[in-house]
């Protein structure tokens, strides 16, 4: 029992890291917390843009919604960055046994990610119902990441060491972030902007490595992948990791380069950039 005497220290709380990941109740109320964390941060970043930026009043009501999606977004590019360098350059249990390697904060980190998904796909599809407009690939390409993240937690054998390397993609997300406001707040032709685009191209570069290497991870560890992993949630990981290797990494680094040459908001019909705020319009 803790005691309060002098000289005697109380029982520290149990570790966040330390909960039983095993417990449905658990999981659930990870779940629920992330969702209500990401969405928290959406409102956040809705009401302080009305407050301090002239350029967020002025944007139409579905781009508002993308910026404030896209701020969201990149607080979470933030944890997925940090948790898969972890992951990567940790010599922990993960590590060295990359088929069913689990830690505390891996769990954590899962069950968080799952819920961000969660609020990513109610974001998007209301908004479509809201603005009557469907993106199909980024549907897909949110709906693979919730399957894949879900069954993870579903699937209570499987490793975290690629789902976690998974959120290393990540990286290039704040910078997508920080490009897209600045274009529209008419700064594409400064060289704040500029920088930004380039260190973005190099995260989309390494984005690609990134697959890479996790193919070669699968390669070295099939057998155990093959044995541990039920095959549809292993379909589900190999065909999106096919679509981000083949397709999407490809076609967003080459928007990423062809944008840096020719500043243009391809998220909302091609909409050439505004010219810098205090600067006359070109004739």
């Amino acid at each position: 029992m803790a005691s309060t005497a002098s000289g005697e220290k109380s029982l520290p709380l149990r570790s966040v890291f330390e909960m039983d990941y095993g417990s449905t109740s658990v999981q659930l109320q990870l779940i629920g917390l992330s969702f209500g964390f990401y969405s928290l941060i959406f409102l956040l970043s809705h009401f302080l843009s009305v407050l301090l930026s002239h350029t967020y009043r002025s944007l139409t009501a579905k781009e508002k919604v993308f910026w404030c999606l896209a701020a969201t977004r990149a607080i979470f590019g933030f944890q997925g960055s940090w948790a898969g360098l972890r992951a990567l350059m940790e010599d922990g249990s993960m590590f060295s046994d990359k088929v069913r390697g689990q830690t505390g904060w891996s769990w954590f980190t899962v069950l968080m990610a799952c819920g961000f998904f969660t609020f990513e796909n109610v974001a998007l599809h209301g908004s479509n119902l809201v603005f009557r407009s469907f993106d199909a690939p980024l549907a897909v390409h949110h709906a693979f990441a919730l399957a894949g993240y879900s069954g993870t937690v579903l699937h209570t054998d499987i490793g975290h060491f690629l789902p976690l390397i998974t959120l290393l993609l990540e990286m290039s997300t704040p910078f997508t972030c920080i490009s897209w406001m600045l274009l529209k707040a008419g700064w594409s032709h400064t060289l704040l902007w500029r920088g930004n685009q380039w260190l973005m191209i190099h995260m989309f570069h390494c984005r690609m490595v990134v697959t890479y290497y996790m193919w070669w991870v699968c390669w070295c560890n099939w057998s155990g992948l093959y044995v541990t992993i039920p095959l549809p949630q292993l379909l589900i990981f190999l065909v999106g990791l096919t679509l981000l290797t083949l397709i999407m990494n490809p076609l967003w680094l080459h928007k990423k380069t062809m944008q840096l040459l020719n500043p243009i908001d391809w998220n909302f019909s091609n909409k050439p950039a505004p010219e810098k705020r205090g600067k006359a319009h070109k004739s």
